[in-house]
This record gives structure tokens, sequence and C-alpha cells, in this order.
């Protein structure tokens, strides 16, 4: 751990995209809602906490959490307003600390070890965070609260809707080796599985297992996961976060079935993603088609050039990488472009993310 102890915020707030849903439209106030896709098709971008005590989760597909909630609201996202708001969040937590990290729209780190307010606890910058957002904005959020950005963390979601929770360092060890390893920011459904193989269900199943052992199994994650099992993480929390991708993706209303149409609807996509390409100034040297069939069976094919790919280029590739797509005849109920592997670091504030395009 470093000398000075840091104060790290998790700032997260609830449900956003169904927040911001049921604060602009009162009818939807404490109903299940899901924001995106229809009741036969498109996957779900966000669900209310009303719709989430049916099982209803984010990227489900929409016919599952109909099934799940038959009384369930679909509503079309509006990204310009959740934009908005996280704009305003942002001028809240600038006031602050100018030390902000945003992962996403409704997410951020900020380390106010110093802050602009000379508050002496964290805790109490947390607070008044929380409470100038719900002014501004009338919406509610979760804060964490540690030493580091894995315990801050997982400390956010430890008491959500609407509060905050503190892990000192004194509370960490015995915090982590108690917590469920499916807790674990970075591990996944199939990680997980993985490490049950090896017998590690904990935190501190984990922390017993050797280095060796664990960049044997898990590969470069391996260190990640001995650190944090010890409570060790000494990431900085990084004002210019670099954008890794840009994307687009579409999910339509009947299944794409023969390959002239598929080129068509694959070139609309590729038109989306060259628009959000151009306003970002940047350009990847990776190219990766996302293909979801009407069984949900999911595949990517990818092409790499050892320049940036231009514009013009994007629809050519494309076309190559459908070439490379089986079984087309079965039905394909999305299409998903990326661009990757910039060559040029972009540090813009991050103000937006993959966005669902979902056509009627």
């Amino acid at each position: 751990m470093p000398d000075t102890i840091r104060k790290i915020l998790h700032i997260d707030m609830d449900a956003f995209y169904a927040s911001v849903e049921q604060r602009d439209n009162p009818e939807l106030i404490g109903k299940p809602i899901a924001v995106g896709g229809s009741k036969e098709r498109g996957v779900v971008a966000a669900a209310s906490y009303e719709a989430r005590k049916y099982g209803v989760r984010s990227a489900m597909p929409s016919i599952t959490a109909y099934k799940k909630c038959p009384h369930i609201i679909f509503v079309k996202p509006r990204f310009d307003a959740y934009k908005e708001a996280s704009r305003q969040i942002h001028e809240v937590f600038a006031e602050y600390t100018d030390l902000i990290e945003p992962l996403s729209l409704d997410e951020a780190y900020l380390d106010v070890t110093e802050n602009k307010m000379n508050l002496e606890f964290a805790m109490d910058v947390a607070q008044e965070i929380k409470d100038k957002i719900k002014a501004k904005t009338g919406l509610t959020a979760s804060a964490g609260i540690s030493y580091n950005k894995f315990l801050a963390k997982i400390a956010s979601d430890f008491n959500k809707p609407d509060g905050f929770y503190v892990i000192t360092p004194k509370m960490a060890t015995t915090f982590v080796e108690e917590l469920k390893i499916e807790k674990f920011f970075g591990v996944g459904k199939v990680t997980a599985q993985k490490m049950h193989k090896h017998g590690i269900f904990k935190g501190a199943d984990l922390k017993n297992k050797s280095l060796y052992d664990l960049e044997r199994w898990f590969g470069k994650s391996g260190k990640y996961y001995y650190n944090v099992s010890r409570g060790i993480d000494n990431r900085l929390v990084n004002p210019n976060r670099i954008r890794k991708s840009i994307a687009a993706e579409r999910t339509y209303s009947r299944d794409i079935s023969t390959t002239p149409l598929l080129i068509e609807r694959v070139n609309e996509v590729a038109d989306i993603l060259i628009k959000r390409l151009s306003k970002s100034e940047t350009n990847g040297k990776s190219l990766t088609l996302k293909v979801k069939y009407a069984d949900f069976k999911q595949i990517t094919r990818s092409k790499t050039l050892p320049e940036p790919i231009s514009h013009q280029e994007i629809k050519k590739m494309s076309a190559e990488l459908i070439d490379l797509i089986p079984e087309t005849e079965k039905g394909i109920r999305l299409l998903g472009l990326q661009i990757s592997n910039f060559e040029q670091e972009n540090n813009d504030q991050f103000l937006g993310q993959l966005e669902f395009d979902f056509k009627p």
C-alpha cells in the first residue's frame, strides 16, 4: 500500500437510463420498465429496480425479459437525455476534484485525497456529491469509498440504491477474504466457472493460490487476481482515460437470411460507425464484425491492418468479414461493427459508450 492512504470514490448512478426515463415521465415511476428493445425483439439496455425484482437485467433478450415480467414496459432509449444528465453529473464531480476517471455515462472514479472543498473525510465528500447530483438532476447515485479503485468499485455496489459503503484499510483483509469470487470486479461468469474448477469460491481461496498458478491458469490477469485478493490495487485514477474502441450495432425486427440484404444492413451499421469515428477524430487498425443469430448464438470475425483503417475501407472490409460468416440462412438478428487498436491516444473525456441502436 502507498505511504499516503488514498481516498478513492466510485460513483455509480442507480439504474441510470431507466431512472432518467422515470424522472422525465412520471407515469413510469414505480413501474417495471426496460430501456431498449421491444416485447418481441432486441435486448434490454437498462432495467428499472422494479423490473429487476423479476430478474430482468441489462443485455438480456427482450423476449426473456417479457417472459420474466409480462407487464414490463419497453421504452425507446434517448441517448441525448442520458448524455445531458451525465454532463451535469460530471459538473458536480469537478466541484470537488480534477482527478476524475469516467468509466461510462453513469459511473466514474474520483480521487479526493486532496479535494477542492478541503473536506477531511471521503465519506463527507461522497455524501455531498450524492446530494448535489440529486438536487441538480433528480437522480440518485451510490458511492463506494476506499483506499483503492478495486475496493471502491465493489463498495459502490454493496448498498444500492442511493447508498454508500466504506471499506477502510483495517476492514479490507476480512472483507476481501469473505467476498464471493463472482463479486470481484473483472471476474465474469466464464472466469468464475474456471476458478471454481480450481477450488476458488471466495477471496480467501484466491489468496491461497500462488502467483505462479494464477498466471498459469489466467495469463496476464493472474497478477491482478493475486494482488486484489490481498487488497492491493495501486492503479491511479486517470483523468485521461483512453477509449479503447468505438462501435455501433443494430438489432432487427426481422431476421436477415440472404447475403445481399446482409451486405445492405452491414453498410448501414458501417455508416453509423463512420459517423462516430469522424466525431471522435480517431481511427484504429482493427475492425471486428459481431453477428448474433436468431437462436442468440453470437460470433465475431476480425481483421487488422498495419495502418489505421480509412473510412473508405470500412465498408470493403465489412463485406470481406461477411464472407467469413457461416450459416447466414438460419437468420441473423443483430449486426455490429467495432474499430479498435487505435494508433494515437484519444484523451477526450469519455462522455459516451457503445450505444444500442434499435431498428423498429
